[in-house]
């Protein structure tokens, strides 16, 4: 089988799957395994793969995610006659089943199931542990200049709320809403997440923000922005990660 891949977690998955062999095409964004994607020909990046080239690489399946790539890519590649499996979960559930998909198409059944049960199970236990636990209300930016977050129907929010946190931003109307230093000085939350991607946040930014909305720098924490954004074989631990971020936010 050959298979092209044009979203990072996709390829990680694939690799995770027991297929990375058959990949044939990757994004430039595509970074793990750092020690064995590195031998995959890269097709551009994930709005701007070059159809042509994948064209010619005949894979047998693509694999695209909605929100990562371009609704005009998908219809170019299928209209080329080639399979395309496209995705964009949203929730846990959605995560496991879209592994489970991926794991049909490329004919890793029992390894997909595997994961996929991981993430069930994983998820159950952390929803468990935060039932009779204080709720923390918690914005995550994923941007600078301008400021933007999350709303409720993100993948971020299906991590963290199930951990027992409460996104301040959840009921805007956009899934990434650009906001103003006095939006999140009204939400008040309790931490404030700072990813690492796709914005690069680092500790700079923490006393920028401490200095503009007046909180104190502990109500800001650098996190990992891909295992709280990327779905599919690393979502199990992002899981785990979401509930000790969670967590510690409630610690004094």
């Amino acid at each position: 089988m050959r298979i092209v891949s044009l979203c990072p977690s996709l390829t990680e998955l694939v690799f995770d799957l027991g297929r990375g062999d058959d990949l044939v095409g990757v994004t430039k964004f595509c970074v793990h395994p750092a020690d064995k994607v590195g031998a995959v020909e890269q097709v551009g990046g994930t709005k701007n793969p070059k159809i042509d080239r994948i064209v010619e690489l005949a894979p047998d399946l693509v694999l695209l995610n909605r929100e990562e790539n371009r609704i005009e890519d998908a219809d170019a590649l299928a209209a080329a006659g080639l399979a395309c499996h496209a995705s964009m979960p949203r929730t846990i559930e959605e995560t496991a089943e879209m592994v489970r998909s991926i794991a049909t198409a490329i004919e890793r059944e029992r390894e997909g199931e595997a994961i996929a049960r991981a993430i069930t199970e994983r998820s159950a236990r952390v929803r468990a542990a935060a039932q009779n636990a204080r709720a923390v209300k918690w914005s995550y930016l994923i941007w600078r200049e301008p400021w933007m977050t999350v709303n409720a129907e993100t993948f971020v929010q299906a991590l963290l709320a199930q951990a027992g946190g409460e996104n301040v931003f959840a009921s805007h109307p956009e899934r990434y809403p650009t906001i103003e230093i006095a939006d999140l000085v009204r939400a008040d939350p309790d931490i404030v997440f700072l990813s690492t991607e796709p914005f690069p946040f680092e500790e700079k930014h923490v006393t920028e923000l401490a200095q503009l909305t007046g909180f104190s720098p502990e109500r800001f924490r650098i996190v990992d922005g891909e295992y709280l954004s990327w779905h599919g074989s690393r979502t199990p631990d992002g899981i785990d990660y979401a509930a000790r971020l969670i967590d510690e936010a409630r610690k004094p």
